[in-house]
């Protein structure tokens, strides 16, 4: 999952502008002129939705198993997650 993020992510940044006059346009081009941009666009966005269902998965082997009883190890993970859903939200 992370991996195909990578590579997808790398592959948008290539085509895309940040600047909110062209923004939309360059969504338009990476859809349309691209060779495959379409499904590089589609595989970043389903490739973040299955990396959080697996890092959801992760937690909830955790406490099925009891894992939260090491404190200072659980408290890392959680941090670990907060921080990568708040650098998701932030794009």
């Amino acid at each position: 999952c992370l991996i195909l993020q990578i590579l997808t992510g790398l592959f948008l940044a290539m085509h895309y502008t940040s600047d909110t006059t062209t923004a939309f346009s360059s969504v338009a081009h990476i859809c349309r002129d691209v060779n495959y941009g379409w499904i590089i666009r589609y595989l970043h966005a389903n490739g973040a939705s299955m990396f959080f269902i697996c890092l959801f998965i992760h937690v909830g082997r955790g406490l099925y198993y009891g894992s939260y009883t090491f404190l200072e190890t659980w408290n890392i993970g959680i941090i670990l997650l907060f921080t990568v859903m708040a650098t998701a939200f932030m794009g």
